[in-house]
């Protein structure tokens, strides 16, 4: 895929966030690599890469591929560092082929989103 392309998905991608975000005030630009993980039944879990793109004392921004729907249980993880949060998806975004997702964090605020810089 040529430079043109490659911008053209990158802005799709940062619109379909970005367009979530606005019904979460509080939610603020971040770029935090996590995993993702939700289990489906059983021992069945599945697991992403991803970066949350917003992010607030409550809530988290990403982008996914996984199948995740309003009200689904997930896991994330700061890659580098933070403990495990828990989080159930609040709402879901889809633009162009993409998916945006967002979560509520259900211990209360995530430390490891408030501190970013």
């Amino acid at each position: 895929m040529g430079k043109s392309g490659s911008l053209e998905l990158k802005t799709c991608e940062q619109d379909c966030a970005e367009q979530l975000a606005r019904f979460f005030p509080q939610a603020r630009p971040v770029r935090i690599p996590v995993h993702v993980t939700v289990s489906r039944g059983g021992r069945t879990s599945l697991r992403e890469a991803a970066i949350v793109e917003y992010g607030g004392p409550e809530h988290a921004i990403f982008l996914s591929s996984l199948p995740l729907e309003f009200d689904d249980r997930v896991r994330i993880e700061a890659a580098e560092e933070g403990r495990p949060a828990e989080a159930t998806v609040v709402g879901v975004q889809y633009r162009e082929g993409r998916k945006a997702v967002a979560v509520r964090f259900l211990q209360g605020p995530c430390d490891w989103v408030v501190t970013q810089p």
